[in-house]
């Protein structure tokens, strides 16, 4: 029986969104001007990469030409020859451009309501709010209460907190809440429990997440995030591939942060890592255990919170070479009737103004050894991506997108 890989690369948008304008990003491109900026020599960085992106084995795959068909042109260093597959590009729905919206999409749910966001104001959350939170939990106060970088606002408060015993709240142009704090000095499971009463106050406001985000050191010079990371997430609002893969009897493999974007529905085992080349033998790891009809499910999230975000596109194009150079490592670990996918779930152009997800439309590379070559064309909605899986699964059909093959 079949198995179904998903390696999501989180914000690896190919441009070309016909809604880009509403949202503010008509012109972006992840990989496009990714590709220029290392064509360009802005895309250096000494002793780490240099000179035009090299992409050959997703590039084989199809990505240059499945970037031609999105925006009309083939990226610097990439061709529109590919050697095997099927490739195409993916289109979303959804209203947002945020995490939850991308991947539920293509789980075969597009969102159907618009979420919640705090303003870009100081303070960004409304004093009432606060005063629940305080008044549920015993806290005597939070610092920052901001939009902010989360690695910038724990070297801004991260001190305070310790001294204080506040924990740092924040958020962005996405729609969370997001919690620092330190992992002794305040602890994890305190952070946690925490996180899970603010939810309860969020939910309502279609908030999609509240993110704890612990952290270790002990001054700004030392402090880093961990990968204890965890989201507290709206649950989807209808069953998405993975409960439909669970309710079948198979196995769903989620790693990284897949579990949470999906509030823990529908998944059977349940996998954190740190980092993505550690993310990549978590996936190599699954694969082993995998059984017959398995599906797993990994979120390369490193792309986007730490190069997308951050705005640096070398660094950005060094991690997509890191994971193209292991890509065969995942390939010969396949059986022949395996499904390799590789896809995004929004844009977040390391070139583009501000720090937010970019609004673009994503690229779809599938790869087994009993799967000609050749193109899916541009696929209307992301759960052509789920109905694509599942249809190789061999489950029944959801209600939102039809199988590309």
């Amino acid at each position: 029986m079949p198995r179904a890989i998903i390696c999501l690369l989180d914000s690896f948008g190919i441009g070309g969104a016909p809604d880009a304008a509403d949202f503010g990003d008509e012109g972006a491109d992840t990989l496009g001007h990714i590709a220029q900026a290392c064509a360009d020599g802005r895309g250096d960085i000494e002793g780490v990469r240099g000179g035009t992106l090299y992409l050959p084995n997703l590039d084989g795959l199809g990505l240059g030409a499945a970037a031609e068909l999105s925006t009309g042109t083939v990226p610097p260093g990439l061709t529109n020859t590919p050697l095997g597959g099927r490739w195409g590009v993916g289109r979303e729905v959804s209203i947002g451009k945020d995490t939850p919206s991308g991947h539920w999409e293509i789980a075969g749910v597009p969102v159907p309501f618009a979420w919640g966001y705090f303003p870009d104001e100081n303070p960004a959350f409304p004093q009432d709010l606060l005063d629940q939170i305080y008044a549920a939990t015993g806290l005597e106060g939070s610092l920052a209460n901001t939009h902010a970088s989360g690695t910038q606002v724990i070297e801004d408060f991260g001190a305070e907190s310790i001294r204080t015993g506040k924990p740092i709240f924040y958020t962005s142009v996405d729609s969370v809440f997001q919690i620092a704090a330190h992992e002794e000095h305040f602890g994890l499971d305190r952070l946690y429990a925490l996180c899970e009463a603010v939810f309860k106050f969020t939910a309502p406001l279609k908030i999609g997440r509240v993110i704890a985000r612990p952290f270790v050191g002990e001054d700004a010079a030392s402090f880093k995030r961990t990968g204890n990371r965890r989201d507290f997430a709206i649950d989807p609002p209808e069953d998405t591939l993975l409960d439909r893969t669970k309710a079948a009897g198979r196995q769903v493999y989620a790693i990284g942060k897949v579990s949470d974007i999906y509030a823990g529905k529908g998944v059977t085992h349940k996998i954190k890592a740190s980092g993505n080349m550690v993310l990549f033998d978590r996936t190599l790891e699954a694969l082993e255990m995998a059984a017959d009809g398995a599906l797993i499910f990994t979120n390369f999230v490193d792309f986007d919170t730490e190069y997308g975000h951050r705005r640096d596109p070398g660094g950005y194009a060094a991690e997509l070479e890191k994971f193209d150079r292991r890509l065969p490592e995942l390939i010969a670990k396949l059986r022949d009737d395996d499904l390799l996918v590789i896809t995004a779930d929004h844009g977040n152009d390391p070139t583009w103004k501000g720090t937010d997800h970019t609004r673009e439309q994503v690229p779809i590379l599938l790869f087994s050894r009993s799967l000609p070559k050749g193109s899916i064309g541009l696929r209307p909605v992301l759960s052509d991506i789920g109905e694509t899986i599942a249809h190789w699964l061999g489950l029944a059909p959801g209600k939102h997108g039809t199988s590309a093959l």
